[in-house]
This record gives C-alpha cells, sequence and structure tokens, in this order.
C-alpha cells in the first residue's frame, strides 16, 4: 500500500467523492486504479476563516504502485508498517491469576490484553457493574446522596465513563499501543472515525456500552470480574505480594497484582503506604468549570456554527500555570463527588455534543510547596477544597457570574447564558472556596483568555466548582518494569500518576500488560 499526504477538502465538500477525485488528482491516475483505500488522519485547518479545510492522510492500494512511487510525487510514500506487535517472552509460572484493581481505562485494558492472551486475569472493582453504576449515578444527580464505592468516579469505566470521551493525547506513540487502544475501542463499538480523527471522541453514551462490550470480551477469553469489592488489605510475604482482602473479608490469592486503582481512591492509597508500598506527592491543579454558548464558541473559532469548536488556552500567571482542561463542545457540568460532605465537578459530553454549551475546566497548577511534602499532603489540600464547596450551597453545585466572581459578589440570577449541569446547583461566592492565590491567577487567566476568544469573560459567563480531580494527587514509584517495590505489584494508569485521560490510560494498561508478559507464561 502507498500513503498519500496532504489532501485538502473544504469542510463544505468534505464527501467521499470529493476526497477520492483530490485523491487521483494527485496521483494522475482514474479512480478505477483504486482497489481500496483507508483515511488514517484527517484533521481540520481553520487558520485563516475564508479557507477552512481537511486535511486528510489517506492509504491506498493500487494495481500500479511502484510506478506511483517511482514518480516521486510529493508527500506520496510506501505506507510504513505501524503494526502493534504483544511479546510473550516471560518464562515464569504463576500460581494464581493476575488481579487487576479497577475497571476504569488503565485496569480494563490491562485485563483485556491479558486476557486476549491467555493470563485470565481476575478484575475487583469496589463500584457497580456499568448498568447498575449509570442508575446510581442518576439517582445522585437527583437528590445529592452519593454512594461512595459507585459513582461519577467510582465504577465500571472509571471517571472516564462519565466524561466527554475524548481520546486525543500528545503523548508519542512509537510502540503503536495508542493505536491497538482505539483498534479495541472500534471493535467494541467505538465509532470507527476515532481511529484517523485528530481530535476523537466517544461520547459518554457510547464509552458505556464500549465498556460493557469490553468486558464480555474478557469473560468470553477466561477473565472474571467481581464488582462491588473493595480491596481492603494486601496480603505480603517479605517483599512480595500473596493476594488481596476483600471487603475485610475474603482472600484472592495472586503472584501478580495490578494496581489501576483511579485518581480518587484516597482510601486504597492511605492503605497502600501503610504496607509500605513507596509513593510521593505529586502536582496537580484545582480551579472551576466555566459554560459558555457553543455557538460563540464555533464563531469566535471558525466564523462559522457549522463546525462544533473546541479550544486549548494557556496562560501564565507569576510562574503559575493557568490552562482550560478537559474542554466539552455541547456538554453539561456534573457533580462528580465521591465522598459524603465534599464536592467536586467534571465535564461531560453525549456523542452528538447537542445541549447547546461548551464548557471546560480553567485550572491552576499548584505543588507540594503549596500544600505539602508528605505523601498525603495534596489529598489532604484536596478534601479541604471540597469541603468548602460542599459547605458553600448544602451540597449542591455553587455556581457564580464571572462578573460576579471578579466583584468578590454571589449572584442573584442567571443571565443570557442557560445552565447545563448535571445535579442540583445554587449560588455562592467561589472566592470563599478557593485559596486567594488560586482566584487571582484564576481571574488573570480568564481575562487572558478573553482576547483570545472574545466572549470568554463576559459578564453572564457561569462558572462551577470546584474542579480539583485534574490528576492524582500522589504517585506510587514504580521501575522500569512498570514494577513497584513490592515484586509482583504494577501500578499503572491514571491513580498511580502515569497518565492522563482516558487514552494515556488505555496505553498505560498495555504496556503493563506488556511488562507482566515480559516475565510470566500465560
Amino acid at each position: 500500500m502507498i500513503r498519500v499526504r496532504g489532501i485538502n477538502v473544504s469542510y463544505k465538500l468534505d464527501t467521499e467523492d470529493e476526497l477520492l477525485k483530490k485523491v487521483c488528482k494527485k496521483l494522475n491516475i482514474k479512480r478505477k486504479n483504486i482497489d481500496f483505500y483507508v483515511i488514517n488522519k484527517k484533521s481540520l485547518d481553520a487558520r485563516k476563516k475564508d479557507n477552512i479545510h481537511y486535511v486528510y492522510e489517506v492509504d491506498l492500494s493500487l494495481d500500479n504502485e511502484d510506478e506511483i512511487i517511482k514518480s516521486n510525487i510529493k508527500d506520496v510514500f510506501v505506507k510504513p508498517n505501524e503494526d502493534y506487535v504483544f511479546n510473550i517472552t516471560g518464562t515464569r509460572v504463576l500460581d494464581h491469576r493476575p488481579v487487576v484493581v479497577g475497571s476504569g481505562p488503565a485496569g480494563l485494558f490491562a485485563a483485556y490484553m491479558l486476557a486476549e492472551y491467555g493470563y485470565r486475569p481476575v478484575v475487583v472493582e469496589r463500584g457497580e457493574k456499568m448498568e447498575d453504576r449509570i442508575e446510581t449515578v442518576n439517582k445522585f444527580w437527583e437528590t445529592g446522596r452519593v454512594n461512595v464505592h459507585s459513582n461519577v468516579q467510582f465504577g465500571e469505566g472509571g471517571a472516564g465513563t462519565f466524561s466527554d470521551g475524548k481520546l486525543n493525547t500528545l503523548v508519542k506513540d512509537k510502540n503503536f499501543r495508542m493505536k491497538k487502544a482505539f483498534e479495541i475501542f472500534v471493535l467494541n463499538g467505538a465509532p470507527e472515525e476515532i481511529l484517523y480523527l485528530n481530535k476523537p471522541h466517544i461520547g459518554t453514551d457510547i464509552l458505556s456500552e464500549v465498556v460493557v462490550n469490553m468486558r464480555n470480551r474478557i469473560i468470553e477469553k477466561g477473565g472474571e470480574f467481581r464488582y462491588n469489592s473493595l480491596v481492603t488489605n494486601i496480603m505480603l510475604s517479605s517483599d512480595r505480594i500473596e493476594g488481596v482482602i476483600i471487603n475485610n473479608d475474603s482472600k484472592i490469592l495472586c503472584d501478580v497484582l495490578v494496581l489501576a486503582i483511579g485518581h480518587s481512591a484516597r482510601d486504597t492509597f492511605h492503605m497502600l503506604y501503610d504496607r509500605h508500598i513507596e509513593m510521593k506527592p505529586k502536582p496537580f491543579a484545582i480551579g472551576v468549570r466555566v459554560q459558555h454558548p457553543q455557538e460563540m464558541i464555533n464563531m469566535a473559532q471558525y466564523g462559522t456554527n457549522e463546525i462544533t469548536a473546541d479550544y486549548k488556552l494557556t496562560y501564565n500567571s507569576n510562574g503559575r500555570g493557568v490552562y482550560t482542561f478537559c474542554m466539552c463542545p455541547g456538554g453539561y457540568v456534573v457533580n462528580a463527588s465521591s465522598e459524603e460532605r465534599r464536592l467536586a465537578v467534571n465535564g461531560m459530553s453525549y456523542h452528538d455534543r447537542d445541549s447547546g454549551n461548551a464548557n471546560s475546566a480553567v485550572i491552576v497548577t499548584i505543588g507540594p510547596d503549596d500544600f505539602g511534602h508528605n505523601p498525603f499532603d495534596g489529598v489532604r489540600f484536596q478534601r479541604i477544597i471540597e469541603q468548602k464547596a460542599y459547605n458553600a450551597c448544602r451540597g449542591k453545585i455553587p455556581v457564580q457570574l464571572f462578573k460576579d466572581f471578579m466583584n468578590d459578589e454571589i449572584s442573584t440570577g442567571f443571565g443570557s447564558i442557560e445552565p447545563k449541569f448535571k445535579g442540583n446547583y445554587g449560588f455562592a461566592n467561589l472566592n470563599k472556596v478557593l485559596p486567594k492565590y488560586v482566584s487571582a491567577s484564576l481571574k488573570e487567566g480568564l481575562l487572558a483568555f478573553d482576547k483570545k476568544i472574545p466572549g470568554f469573560a463576559g459578564d453572564d459567563v457561569i462558572i462551577a466548582g470546584i474542579e480539583s480531580r485534574t490528576s492524582s494527587p500522589v504517585r506510587i514509584l514504580r521501575d522500569e518494569s512498570c514494577v513497584s517495590n513490592i515484586m509482583g505489584v504494577y501500578p499503572c494508569g491514571e491513580g498511580a500518576g502515569y497518565a492522563g485521560g482516558i487514552t494515556t490510560s488505555a496505553m498505560d494498561g498495555i504496556k503493563v500488560a506488556e511488562a507482566i508478559a515480559a516475565i510470566y507464561k500465560p
């Protein structure tokens, strides 16, 4: 096959016929010469609003490929080998099945790969299976009563289930783990377009179905799932894992333990630390969620409302980074709490992104110099802020208009923007919830972003808090073979401090499965 880059197609004429017409023109061939083709990449070029177009990279099978290559046409070359390879080189015999703790993207993909290659993993999840979890979360948004083990953070699918389902990442993929992860998503029901879009997303509605399909595949291949099963202790023999204790009661023996526990598993962090698993505090970021009309963002970015736009903005406030994070076009701000009397928010979109509002976290970087250098000082800091957020509105999401945030006043009503929330909300003064240095940096950053996207800091812009679960506040240490200081224990994913989002978590799950296969036989 050959690869052709740099095929430009106007967004107004984005059809298969137009794409193939451009390909044929570039290669000076007829369409009948194409046996078949696959889109490898598709991205939007909107640098000039009067010339917005998609840029394609296409792989083709032709009947005269050698002649085409010899023609030395610009951006035309032999398709490189980009196949993912899972090597099993391990010789050590497992006495027990591998145990994977957590069924978010990291744990799910680690288990998926292990199951595919004969390791028959046992997946232990503190929360509910997807079908029950969705019902529990919807009830929480209606009543405000949180299930501390099954919620927006915990349960099958992990925190990414109730998000935008964004899959874009800047991580280099030299081992093609990302490609493999996307192929697995598609095999289990995700839209095929994620294989080539520059900024792919699935949406929480489709992602929940994909997770169930992945679960069924793992079971079909000999794996097992245990829900409502919190790991309350681990069993050690000297410096080696022997098993886990579930719900302070039952035991599961294992000589391989994958810790894919998620960034909000604070109780599990403490238990692991007490069992002498090494970890350290990690910088993270906190801030708020902002809501704008999606149409405003579309017009500002592209000058048209025909394309759904996103954005990524950064600012430096006296050495502190202020940036947008997890932007959700056409989405909702959701109550993402996982502990009683503490409140955190996140952003979520369905696949169609049709709520009418864009929302994004606007967050400020903080580190151990702000909250302390002991492993759990970051957790303590998060909890203090989340408790203030809960108290500000008696458990409802605290909300404020931008003009009132600037003036240190509680809002009395909404302006021109219709709010889009999942969960109850009320008005409060977010300046009383956030540390003063965070509020000051946010105000600077929002005003700076307004110069890039006019209206970003408009008087009626809706601000909600608190965005505190941007990443794990700790890192569970591991060596180059992905093993912690306890033999057989593999810290994995975002909760362990090695990923940041669905894609990088999935990739880390695959990486850990590879590390296990490098030592152990199926």
